[in-house]
């Protein structure tokens, strides 16, 4: 099996890299770009450049890793991905030894370099993979139990299966848009009167959801599943992910089904993959889980990541107001129990596929992961930097949510993915 060597805390790279940057040499991010001159292919970040994999390939600078210029061009990564955990892994690795202050192939060859890099600035980021199916889990047991405390019993918060599976519902992959994409707020039927009958229009309640998905690989023939000591070879990497809500919609249309029309209108995803073997060294333990779970459960080893979460609001004044901070660690189900429930019946998973991980709600009331959840159901305003307060998302308002691991001194960030919010059409 071929080692991790990217990771090395003590790489530096020749390629100017800020301190405080989300992409420093042992990350290495895959996504898709394009720009005036260049049709959408797949790049890796470093620092605040993009570094164009097809020139790379097509200059001879990945020979022997069974990866063809070609495959670089595509407007996905689904192509790309079909090498698999390992030679995913080759990869990135190759790309770290070529931007490593050690390596003369790439630092010493000017026109290659121009060719090469290009600020981020100055290009345009896209959805990174073509998405299939879409799975939303319901996985921290703070925003369930805080939900069920709302509009069920707070005695009997967590209904009774939610401690024995990861609960999931499946969504809409169609209306899943990358950071910068505004979406529209969305329209339906609510019942804010439960003595009267229904009525129809755009939803009072807008919600985000800070959530984390993780992208697989090729998983085996339908029929077969996933167990949680193989899930990581099945998982390419992480992006941060907004999946909005309509609370309002969502309380009257959810029974007895699950959600509908108040989540399949959008969903925000940040550009950039980061793999599961750059987040290796920030694996930590999660919450125990009472009752034991059942065998096909069960995993050894830390499978949790530590991965420091934020989102914060621009009312359109310029100005953020941080809202919440939270963490992936808090997560009851990780990722490796995710995808073993996920495929235990036989259920197949296709390269590109996407799994979130539900609202991502701590302890605190400052790591609650949605506006439900802190200004409990409208009951606490949040006040905002402009002076101005908010119960859910107005017209107008910009969402962005970050995130970062960090340890040895370095620092693994996702970017962020910022969407504003227009009126309903």
């Amino acid at each position: 099996m071929t080692k991790i060597t990217a990771n090395n805390p003590d790489r530096k790279s020749w390629i100017q890299i800020g301190k405080d940057s989300d992409f420093p040499i042992q990350n290495i991010p895959f996504g898709i770009y394009s720009d005036k001159g260049t049709s959408p292919r797949t790049c890796v970040a470093i620092g605040n450049k993009i570094a164009d994999l097809y020139e790379l390939a097509n200059r001879g600078y990945l020979d022997d890793l069974g990866i063809t210029a070609d495959d670089f061009k595509k407007p996905e990564l689904n192509d790309l991905m079909k090498s698999g955990k390992m030679g995913m892994r080759k990869l990135r690795n190759r790309l770290a030894d070529l931007f490593d202050t050690n390596t003369p192939d790439l630092q010493s060859k000017e026109s290659d370099i121009s060719a090469i890099l290009k600020p981020q600035r100055s290009v345009t980021m896209h959805l990174p993979v073509r998405v299939g199916d879409y799975t939303d889990f319901y996985s921290s047991i703070e925003h369930a139990t805080n939900i069920g405390t709302m509009f069920r019993d707070p005695k009997n918060a967590l209904l009774p299966n939610w401690r024995h599976i990861p609960v999931a519902y499946h969504g809409r992959s169609s209306s899943i848009v990358p950071s910068g994409v505004a979406i529209h707020r969305p329209k339906g039927q609510t019942r804010p009167n439960p003595e009267e009958p229904p009525v129809f229009g755009p939803t009072k309640r807008l919600d985000f959801e800070l959530e984390l998905a993780f992208v697989t690989f090729d998983g085996k023939p339908m029929g077969d599943s996933i167990s949680t000591e193989e899930a990581d070879d099945y998982i390419f990497g992480m992006v941060l992910f907004n999946d909005w809500s309509a609370r309002d919609i969502q309380k009257w249309e959810y029974v007895p089904l699950g959600p509908f029309l108040a989540k399949n209108f959008a969903s925000s995803v940040s550009p950039w993959i980061v793999t599961l073997d750059a987040l290796e060294p920030y694996r930590t333990l999660g919450p125990a889980q009472n009752p034991e779970v059942l065998p096909y459960l069960e995993f050894e080893g830390e499978k949790n990541i530590d991965i420091n979460l934020e989102v914060a609001i621009d009312t359109g004044s310029g100005e953020e107001t941080a809202i919440c901070f939270s963490n992936y660690k808090y997560l009851y189900w990780t990722l490796n129990q995710q995808l073993a429930h996920h495929t235990v019946n036989g259920c197949n998973i296709r390269g590109g596929d996407m799994m979130a991980s539900g609202t991502i709600s701590g302890s605190k009331p400052t790591s609650f992961g949605s506006m439900l959840e802190l200004s409990w159901s409208g009951s606490k305003p949040i006040k905002l930097a402009d002076g101005t307060q908010r119960t859910f998302v107005n017209d107008g308002d910009t969402v962005i949510m970050r995130g970062h691991a960090m340890g040895n001194g370095v620092k693994i960030g996702f970017g962020e993915v910022r969407t504003k919010v227009l009126p309903a059409k």
